[in-house]
């Protein structure tokens, strides 16, 4: 049913949708999946190999939740833009991410952002590059801030336990607790600590502070609020190398997709899942919604939640069939940050006007937990800097990102997500409908004006010839992926909703499953697919427990 070429190129994001969206799901499958996101189809994938009949039903007309692309203008006018996959951690040779792909048969060929700087974070008064080098980042804070050596290479012995113990071969029981206290009592009395606190130990100053905060982007919470262990993990992430998939963001989903149908699985997009059924105290199948409005059933004894794990315990699973505690729980789990994007395309060479290979961080001052502080004020407060990247930066000489002399920017910002403050309700939110409102429009249109003016500041000469200006909010992540909160991170990583304390793979229903980037993988494109891996495990070995 995929008839998407091989990720040499950029394809039509919409190759396979017709075909998706026209095929009605079975009324009995061995597993059913709801939500065709990279941990849905990880976990489908991974349960087809072992013989099982998968269906996956997915609300949006891509498979790929957050890691989908989507395009516009046709033929020599056709421009695609990223979603949420935008660079990942260790893909070279022996990195995790290949390997977890490796072991379902999907192949994707990685492009190296620029070693030397994949990060450029670049502040009112001075520039930093980080490399994806450990001794070389060490070098250059200490070269920047001489006088902090101290407390820079305390940090940096904590990125290193932490590397040591988070490693995904490490030991198990006594053995993981003798390495803990050999190679990692730094780690383990900080465990439970958010990177604020253990940056006060380490340093007061508030521009080396923000240095090594300034990726906060990747996971949408200020130093005072994350975990400590989630904010090394992943510096140490990229300390591996910082890579972009060969023809575009969506070439993971496109390749799980594929795989899972030649294993005899399927994908039904617009049809959401609006309900689990539960019979007996047991998860036995999903009713769904399809794209003419008929309702139907999938039976299944195996049902994997892939989507936003709040909306699955407070409006999928009956209220009568949730373990005590359950549904409590989900009602106070916190949603990590929201973030506004705007594409571009642009009739320019950004080679020649300085862009690279290379995520750009803008920052407006150094106190990150201000900015946070003013996202969560009941209002949308002005924007305080920007992340910006190009995919045809990071992946020359690949065509159809853009026509020949066109190049595409993503722009993004961290703003917050409630619907209200946008002017939408949550059931707006869901549906198109929100799109005519007058408060809503004007409130982005003012944030796009001010991140294409942030992008011709850094370089002059971006913006003379913008051939195509689209821009999305949290109220469209939460009408294409029905995020709580319009969050594209899923469960913040807070120390109260990290390691053990986040969402296991079992439901606490028998036959329901979780996986996706709310459970205890963590987010992100390697949590993601880390996830699929443990749910399929999970399942597996219940299902040899009998």
């Amino acid at each position: 049913m995929n008839d998407a070429p091989p990720s040499s190129d950029v394809h039509l994001p919409t190759a396979a949708t017709a075909a998706r969206v026209k095929h009605a799901p079975p009324g009995t499958a061995d597993v059913v999946v709801v939500g065709a996101g990279l941990g849905g189809l990880m976990t489908a994938v991974r349960l087809a190999q072992s013989g099982r009949k998968v269906a996956v039903l997915d609300a949006h007309y891509v498979a790929g939740g957050c890691a989908t692309m989507f395009s516009r203008g046709s033929g020599e006018h056709r421009y695609a833009f990223d979603i949420g996959l935008h660079y990942v951690g260790g893909c070279g040779p022996g990195g995790r991410v290949p390997a977890v792909l490796d072991e379902v048969g999907v192949a994707v060929d990685w492009r190296p952002l620029d070693p030397d700087g994949f990060d450029e974070l670049i502040f009112p008064d001075f520039r930093f590059r980080v490399p994806a080098n450990e001794e070389l980042y060490r070098e250059r804070l200490i070269a920047l801030f001489p006088s902090e050596k101290p407390g820079i290479d305390r940090y940096m012995r904590m990125c290193r336990e932490v590397r040591v113990l988070g490693r995904h071969n490490a030991p198990k029981g006594l053995a993981l607790a003798w390495e803990a206290l050999t190679k990692g009592r730094l780690a383990a009395w900080n465990k439970g600590a958010t990177l604020g606190t253990f940056l006060n130990s380490c340093t007061k100053d508030p521009k080396l502070r923000a240095v090594i905060a300034g990726q906060n982007g990747d996971y949408g919470l200020p130093p005072s609020r994350v975990s400590l262990m989630l904010h090394c993990g992943l510096v140490n992430h990229y300390f591996d190398g910082a890579y972009y998939p060969r023809g575009g963001g969506q070439v993971i989903a496109d390749g799980l997709a594929a795989r899972l149908e030649a294993l005899g699985g399927s994908i039904h997009l617009r049809h959401p899942v609006t309900g689990v059924i539960v019979e007996g105290g047991r998860a036995v199948g999903v009713q769904y919604t399809g794209p003419h409005g008929a309702t139907g059933e999938v039976r299944a004894p195996i049902v994997v939640s892939g989507g936003d794990l709040k909306r699955a315990v407070l409006e999928l699973l009956p209220e009568a069939a949730a373990p005590a505690g359950l549904r409590e729980t989900a009602a106070k789990w916190e949603m990590g940050g929201a973030i506004f994007l705007t594409c571009l395309a642009v009739k320019a060479d950004l080679g020649a006007l300085g862009m690279g290979a290379c995520n750009y961080w803008e920052f407006d001052g150094y106190d990150f937990d201000a900015l946070y502080g003013e996202s969560q004020s009941g209002t949308i407060p002005p924007v305080r800097g920007c992340y910006i990247t190009s995919a045809t930066r990071k992946d020359l000489g690949t065509p159809g990102h853009a026509p020949p002399g066109v190049e595409t920017v993503e722009i993004m910002a961290l703003v917050p997500g409630a619907a209200k403050l946008w002017g939408v309700s949550e059931a707006e939110a869901r549906t198109p409908n929100y799109r005519r409102s007058p408060e809503y429009l004007a409130t982005k249109a003012r944030i796009e004006d001010n991140l294409v003016g942030r992008l011709e500041r850094l370089f002059p000469g971006a913006t003379a010839n913008v051939l195509h200006r689209e821009s999305a909010s949290p109220v469209s992540q939460t009408r294409f992926t029905w995020a709580s909160g319009g969050s594209g991170y899923g469960l913040a990583c807070t120390p109260e909703q990290f390691l053990g304390n986040r969402p296991g793979y079992r439901s606490g229903v028998p036959g329901l499953y979780f996986t996706g980037a709310n459970t205890r993988s963590g987010h992100g494109i390697s949590g993601a697919l880390g996830s699929g891996v443990q749910a399929a495990r999970a399942v597996e070995a219940d299902v040899k427990a009998g």
